[in-house]
């Protein structure tokens, strides 16, 4: 159903007959940590992100899954070699 609450015409997947069925009865503006992504848009009444409907629960451990400005950045993965291994290769 189309949003009624903050985000007029637009498909929601908490909207009910009976309104929005989110916790609070409404979606959360997004945080600090979303300004440049590219999920988020303006409303009437204010900036929301159109991929989650509280923003602020999917920064508490880390990165947003979501966000398309946060580059992830991969740890090299190291390749530990054992030495004693390593010297008795080289003998041969």
């Amino acid at each position: 159903m189309d949003c009624t609450t903050v985000k007029p015409d637009t498909e929601c997947v908490f909207m009910t007959k009976k309104g929005c069925s989110f916790n609070g009865g409404t979606c959360h503006a997004i945080v600090e940590q979303c300004e440049g992504c590219d999920r988020t848009s303006k409303f009437p009444s204010g900036w929301y992100c159109t991929a989650c409907p509280d923003p602020s629960l999917k920064w508490k451990r880390g990165n947003c899954n979501f966000a398309t400005h946060v580059k992830d950045t991969a740890k090299s993965k190291v390749d530990k070699t054992n030495p004693l291994k390593a010297s008795k290769r080289n003998a041969h």
